[in-house]
């Protein structure tokens, strides 16, 4: 099978497409990435080449020694990933010693993985470790309400999570954990990565502040899905702060854990805590 025609592929591919109608894509901003599982390597094997040169990936990780990713090319734009996405993705094969990479298909024209290639492995070694190999994708993306309520909110991840879970029971739902935050740093720096990595031990969401998102899932549907649900509570509380200077009324602590019993959701007591309650 060719690359192109396999589900996981054109899956990933959509996704890209429907973040870009969003608008949490402009330009070449954001990029994601997803390790492959034994069966979709196998069903495109023969549309892979294993004879590229080997290079440095920046970090160390020796717990995807092996691994094969689908990643998005570096300076390329999300809206060109569906009219061209052999150039826009590539897929690499990390080394034994996980320290290097080398490309076993795509990035045509003489593309390179995004420059945030070792963030994003990193983190996969993270989510691998952490989830027994259950969570396979990394995501970054622009949405424009999280990003508006870092300047607003304190950078505070208790009142964050709570003033999310409030807008919606689906938030809750979708990051029972929580929405971890990163204060402001240089973008595509090792100090980003580490940071990040230090949150998505316990977040699959985490906010860059003044930035954007970095999500972490199952694949495309749940990266996206986890994305929108934050994304859509957050421009419900700038509509509600844009009428109003503070809210008359909000689901309680107890409302939501209440909540959690009915749907066996595992929320943190100390989100549930507020100059509210």
């Amino acid at each position: 099978m060719r690359v192109t025609e396999a589900p996981f592929f054109t899956a990933l591919v959509r996704m890209c497409d429907d973040a870009r109608r969003e608008g949490w894509h402009e330009c070449h901003g954001g990029n994601l990435s997803c390790r492959l599982g034994a069966t979709e390597i196998t069903a495109v094997s023969e549309d892979l080449s294993r004879t590229g040169d080997w290079n440095p990936i920046g970090v160390r990780v020796p717990g995807l020694a092996g691994d094969v990713l689908l990643i998005t090319a570096a300076g390329q734009v999300f809206r060109n990933t569906a009219r061209d996405p052999a150039k826009s993705l590539g897929i690499i094969e990390v080394s034994e010693d996980g320290a290097r990479y080398r490309v076993l298909w795509g990035f045509g024209g003489g593309g390179r993985p995004t420059s945030e290639l070792p963030a994003h492995l990193a983190n996969h070694e993270v989510i691998k470790r952490r989830s027994g190999g259950r969570l396979r994708m990394v995501y970054h993306a622009h949405p424009d309400n999280l990003i508006a309520l870092s300047f607003i909110l304190p950078l505070d991840e208790v009142v964050f999570t709570r003033e999310l879970w409030e807008m919606m029971p689906e938030c809750a739902m979708i990051f029972p954990a929580g929405i971890g935050i990163v204060p402001w740093m240089v973008p595509g720096t090792p100090q980003i990565a580490a940071a990040t990595m230090e949150k998505i031990e316990e977040f699959d969401i985490v906010l860059w502040a003044q930035h954007g998102v970095f999500a972490v899932g199952e694949g495309p549907d749940a990266c996206f899905g986890l994305v929108e649900t934050a994304e859509k509570a957050a421009s419900i509380l700038i509509r509600v702060l844009s009428c109003v200077p503070a809210k008359r009324q909000a689901p309680g602590a107890q409302d939501l854990r209440d909540m959690a019993e009915v749907f066996r959701l595992p929320l943190k007591e100390r989100f549930l805590q507020s100059r509210r309650d």
